[in-house]
Protein backbone atom coordinates (compact mmCIF):
# COMPACT_ATOMS: atom_id res chain seq x y z
CA UNK A 1 0.00 0.00 0.00
CA UNK A 2 0.72 3.38 -0.74
CA UNK A 3 2.17 5.38 2.54
CA UNK A 4 4.58 7.94 1.14
CA UNK A 5 5.58 10.10 -2.12
CA UNK A 6 8.44 7.67 -2.39
CA UNK A 7 6.19 4.30 -2.39
CA UNK A 8 3.48 6.38 -4.74
CA UNK A 9 6.68 7.36 -7.17
CA UNK A 10 7.88 3.46 -6.66
CA UNK A 11 4.69 2.34 -7.42
CA UNK A 12 4.28 4.43 -10.61
CA UNK A 13 7.75 3.60 -12.26
CA UNK A 14 6.95 -0.55 -11.18
CA UNK A 15 3.38 -0.25 -13.18
CA UNK A 16 5.69 2.20 -15.94
CA UNK A 17 8.07 -1.26 -16.39
CA UNK A 18 5.55 -4.00 -15.85
CA UNK A 19 3.43 -2.18 -18.92
CA UNK A 20 6.01 -1.82 -21.15
CA UNK A 21 5.53 1.68 -20.94
CA UNK A 22 8.04 5.18 -21.62
CA UNK A 23 6.68 8.04 -20.66
CA UNK A 24 6.44 9.45 -24.26
CA UNK A 25 3.76 11.59 -25.26
CA UNK A 26 1.64 9.16 -27.21
CA UNK A 27 1.65 7.02 -23.79
CA UNK A 28 1.07 9.87 -21.34
CA UNK A 29 -1.72 12.35 -23.35
CA UNK A 30 -3.22 8.90 -25.47
CA UNK A 31 -3.46 6.13 -23.40
CA UNK A 32 -6.40 5.62 -21.65
CA UNK A 33 -5.35 2.77 -19.67
CA UNK A 34 -1.85 4.15 -18.51
CA UNK A 35 -3.79 7.40 -17.53
CA UNK A 36 -5.94 4.94 -15.60
CA UNK A 37 -3.27 3.61 -13.79
CA UNK A 38 -1.24 6.75 -13.05
CA UNK A 39 -4.67 8.13 -11.73
CA UNK A 40 -5.16 5.22 -9.43
CA UNK A 41 -2.02 5.44 -8.09
CA UNK A 42 -2.36 9.16 -7.52
CA UNK A 43 -5.41 8.28 -6.03
CA UNK A 44 -4.14 6.10 -3.58
CA UNK A 45 -1.37 8.49 -2.56
CA UNK A 46 -4.14 11.59 -2.10
CA UNK A 47 -6.05 8.99 -0.07
CA UNK A 48 -3.18 7.31 2.00
CA UNK A 49 -1.67 10.23 3.58
CA UNK A 50 -4.59 12.31 3.60
CA UNK A 51 -3.69 15.09 1.20
CA UNK A 52 -5.63 17.61 0.17
CA UNK A 53 -9.38 16.99 0.05
CA UNK A 54 -10.52 18.81 -2.89
CA UNK A 55 -7.54 17.68 -5.29
CA UNK A 56 -8.55 13.96 -3.54
CA UNK A 57 -12.24 14.60 -4.95
CA UNK A 58 -11.08 15.68 -8.24
CA UNK A 59 -8.98 13.10 -8.55
CA UNK A 60 -11.62 10.31 -7.64
CA UNK A 61 -13.97 11.89 -9.89
CA UNK A 62 -11.54 11.79 -13.19
CA UNK A 63 -10.82 8.18 -12.09
CA UNK A 64 -14.68 6.80 -11.67
CA UNK A 65 -15.20 8.57 -15.10
CA UNK A 66 -12.29 7.26 -16.92
CA UNK A 67 -12.59 3.92 -15.08
CA UNK A 68 -16.89 3.89 -16.77
CA UNK A 69 -14.99 4.10 -20.21
CA UNK A 70 -12.96 1.65 -19.92
CA UNK A 71 -14.88 -1.15 -18.26
CA UNK A 72 -12.43 -1.22 -15.03
CA UNK A 73 -14.59 -1.21 -11.51
CA UNK A 74 -10.94 -1.36 -9.57
CA UNK A 75 -10.84 0.21 -6.07
CA UNK A 76 -7.87 1.42 -4.87
CA UNK A 77 -5.09 -0.30 -2.38
CA UNK A 78 -6.28 -3.60 -3.86
CA UNK A 79 -3.15 -4.15 -6.02
CA UNK A 80 0.91 -4.15 -5.77
CA UNK A 81 3.28 -2.03 -7.80
CA UNK A 82 3.48 -3.62 -11.05
CA UNK A 83 0.22 -3.58 -12.23
CA UNK A 84 -0.34 -3.92 -15.64
CA UNK A 85 -3.74 -3.96 -17.21
CA UNK A 86 -3.88 -5.43 -20.94
CA UNK A 87 -6.97 -4.50 -22.55
CA UNK A 88 -9.85 -1.73 -22.31
CA UNK A 89 -13.03 -3.95 -21.44
CA UNK A 90 -14.91 -4.99 -18.29
CA UNK A 91 -12.30 -5.95 -15.42
CA UNK A 92 -14.57 -5.86 -12.19
CA UNK A 93 -12.47 -6.22 -8.64
CA UNK A 94 -13.86 -6.66 -4.66
CA UNK A 95 -12.32 -3.96 -2.76
CA UNK A 96 -11.62 -6.24 -0.11
CA UNK A 97 -9.66 -8.57 -2.69
CA UNK A 98 -5.53 -8.09 -2.18
CA UNK A 99 -2.82 -8.92 -5.04
CA UNK A 100 0.79 -8.58 -4.79
CA UNK A 101 3.33 -7.44 -7.27
CA UNK A 102 3.38 -7.65 -10.96
CA UNK A 103 0.12 -8.72 -11.95
CA UNK A 104 -1.13 -8.89 -15.53
CA UNK A 105 -4.85 -8.53 -15.69
CA UNK A 106 -6.73 -9.02 -19.04
CA UNK A 107 -10.10 -8.59 -19.89
CA UNK A 108 -13.52 -9.39 -18.45
CA UNK A 109 -11.67 -10.73 -15.35
CA UNK A 110 -13.86 -10.76 -12.12
CA UNK A 111 -12.15 -11.14 -8.96
CA UNK A 112 -15.09 -11.43 -6.19
CA UNK A 113 -16.57 -12.47 -3.33
CA UNK A 114 -18.53 -16.00 -2.94
CA UNK A 115 -22.53 -14.88 -2.90
CA UNK A 116 -23.42 -14.50 0.79
CA UNK A 117 -19.84 -13.97 2.01
CA UNK A 118 -19.30 -10.16 1.68
CA UNK A 119 -15.00 -9.35 2.89
CA UNK A 120 -14.07 -12.85 2.27
CA UNK A 121 -12.24 -12.42 -1.14
CA UNK A 122 -9.27 -13.66 -2.70
CA UNK A 123 -5.63 -13.04 -1.87
CA UNK A 124 -3.02 -13.06 -4.94
CA UNK A 125 0.10 -13.66 -4.29
CA UNK A 126 3.45 -11.37 -6.59
CA UNK A 127 4.02 -12.00 -10.17
CA UNK A 128 0.91 -13.58 -11.15
CA UNK A 129 -0.50 -13.51 -14.59
CA UNK A 130 -4.41 -13.61 -14.87
CA UNK A 131 -5.94 -14.60 -18.29
CA UNK A 132 -9.31 -13.14 -20.32
CA UNK A 133 -12.25 -14.16 -18.59
CA UNK A 134 -11.01 -15.49 -15.80
CA UNK A 135 -13.15 -15.89 -12.48
CA UNK A 136 -11.81 -15.87 -8.80
CA UNK A 137 -14.00 -15.47 -5.75
CA UNK A 138 -14.32 -16.55 -2.31
CA UNK A 139 -11.91 -16.56 0.53
CA UNK A 140 -9.03 -18.29 -1.09
CA UNK A 141 -5.30 -17.73 -1.54
CA UNK A 142 -3.45 -17.85 -4.46
CA UNK A 143 0.47 -18.57 -4.34
CA UNK A 144 2.80 -16.78 -6.15
CA UNK A 145 4.13 -16.84 -9.79
CA UNK A 146 0.47 -18.54 -10.36
CA UNK A 147 -0.62 -18.40 -14.09
CA UNK A 148 -4.51 -18.16 -14.89
CA UNK A 149 -6.15 -19.63 -17.68
CA UNK A 150 -8.49 -17.65 -19.83
CA UNK A 151 -11.86 -18.54 -18.73
CA UNK A 152 -10.93 -20.34 -15.23
CA UNK A 153 -12.95 -20.17 -12.78
CA UNK A 154 -10.78 -20.40 -9.57
CA UNK A 155 -12.97 -21.02 -6.56
CA UNK A 156 -10.63 -22.96 -3.96
CA UNK A 157 -7.17 -22.21 -3.06
CA UNK A 158 -3.61 -23.03 -4.80
CA UNK A 159 -1.10 -21.74 -2.18
CA UNK A 160 1.73 -24.15 -3.49
CA UNK A 161 2.51 -21.44 -6.14
CA UNK A 162 4.69 -21.80 -9.13
CA UNK A 163 1.76 -23.41 -11.63
CA UNK A 164 -0.96 -23.08 -14.05
CA UNK A 165 -4.29 -23.33 -12.93
CA UNK A 166 -7.56 -23.24 -15.86
CA UNK A 167 -11.03 -25.02 -16.26
CA UNK A 168 -14.13 -25.37 -15.05
CA UNK A 169 -13.34 -25.65 -11.92
CA UNK A 170 -9.70 -24.59 -12.10
CA UNK A 171 -7.47 -27.26 -11.60
CA UNK A 172 -3.03 -27.86 -12.14
CA UNK A 173 -3.06 -28.08 -15.73
CA UNK A 174 0.94 -27.44 -15.66
CA UNK A 175 4.02 -26.60 -13.63
CA UNK A 176 5.35 -23.71 -15.44
CA UNK A 177 4.02 -20.73 -13.64
CA UNK A 178 3.45 -17.10 -15.42
CA UNK A 179 7.11 -17.46 -15.99
CA UNK A 180 7.91 -15.71 -19.45
CA UNK A 181 4.16 -14.02 -19.59
CA UNK A 182 4.94 -11.15 -18.02
CA UNK A 183 6.98 -8.01 -16.91
CA UNK A 184 8.58 -7.55 -13.51
CA UNK A 185 8.60 -4.33 -12.83
CA UNK A 186 8.84 -4.42 -9.20
CA UNK A 187 11.86 -7.17 -7.84
CA UNK A 188 11.25 -7.22 -4.11
CA UNK A 189 8.84 -9.65 -2.62
CA UNK A 190 4.98 -7.41 -1.45
CA UNK A 191 2.84 -9.73 -0.96
CA UNK A 192 3.00 -13.59 -0.55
Amino acid sequence: MIGSHKDYLDFLEADRLSSYKNNSIKDLLFDDIWKFQRLMRKLEYLTNCRKNIFIRLLTKYRYLKLGRKLGFTIPINVFGPGLSIAHAGTIVVNSDAKVGANCRLHVCVNIGTAAGNPGEAPKIGDNCYIGPGAKIYGNITIGKNVAIGANAVVNKSFKEGNVTIGGVPAIVISQKGSKGLLNHGYSKPFFN
